[in-house]
């Protein structure tokens, strides 16, 4: 499927989905994970640093479909930047905002209830937006393209982390067999939302290619797009300037 044609999940569904995980989302996400999620979001967090340039007090960056927090706090701890952090579901920023609380940062990070979709911003004025296991969950993933761009300052920075498809053909099936019979099962035996678990990989295998998204990108107006395998590309980085 190339990645202008790609149609995304319903985002209301999507919404009530997250909120009936929200408490052990952060848990599932590093057990299941093996906390390999770690090392993804720090791969991020520098690469928003090498592209911006900016001192890093004087940054603002917006995370988006930010859930609990953790690359919007990551992002703070390492940059020591402001963050507006921003997800449509309440549930997902109340666990945001109590992480945030418990750390100290909450005086530098903004948590906010708005949609990627519509982003709640005048046009030009964050030097770095950051997306992290996001994009494949909007409806419209062109349109929530077209938004961070829209908001970002004339060569700030785009970084994009997302789930991919592993093209090293031995951790592909070990992936494959994971992905689709381990991990809704351990994930429905903890939050007890079985279906959930199973939207993950389903979401995976109907997501443009790494290839398909970055030719996404290029065509809404971002420039300089690379992008980067992470753990043999079970995760993908993606990265453009505006």
């Amino acid at each position: 499927m190339k990645g202008s044609e790609y149609q995304g999940p319903d985002s209301r569904a999507v919404q009530q989905m997250f909120a009936g995980i929200a408490a052990r989302y952060d848990f599932l996400n590093h057990f299941l994970s093996a906390s390999v999620d770690h090392h993804w979001r720090s791969a991020a967090v520098k690469k928003v640093r090498e592209l911006t340039g900016v001192p890093s007090t004087s940054m603002l960056c917006l995370d988006v479909c930010s859930g609990t927090g953790d690359l919007a706090i990551a992002l703070h701890g390492a940059l020591k930047s402001r963050v507006i952090a921003s997800d449509f579901c309440h549930p997902m920023l109340t666990r945001a905002n109590a992480k945030m609380t418990a750390s100290g940062t909450i005086q530098s990070i903004h948590n906010l209830e708005s949609d990627t979709l519509r982003l709640p911003f005048r046009d030009d004025i964050f030097h770095a937006v950051t997306i992290g296991f996001g994009l494949r969950n909007l409806e419209d993933a062109r349109c929530g393209l077209e938004e961070m761009r829209r908001v970002l300052q004339p060569g700030g920075a785009l970084v994009i982390l997302e789930f991919s498809k592993p093209g090293v053909p031995v951790l592909k099936h070990v992936f494959n067999f994971y992905f689709r019979y381990v991990l809704p099962k351990l994930g429905a035996a903890i939050s007890g939302d079985e279906k959930a678990y199973r939207y993950l990989p389903d979401s995976v295998w109907k997501f443009p290619t790494r290839e398909e998204l970055a030719v996404l990108i290029r065509a809404v107006g971002f420039q300089q797009v690379v992008y980067v395998n992470l753990t043999g590309g079970i995760a993908t980085l993606h990265w453009g300037k505006k």
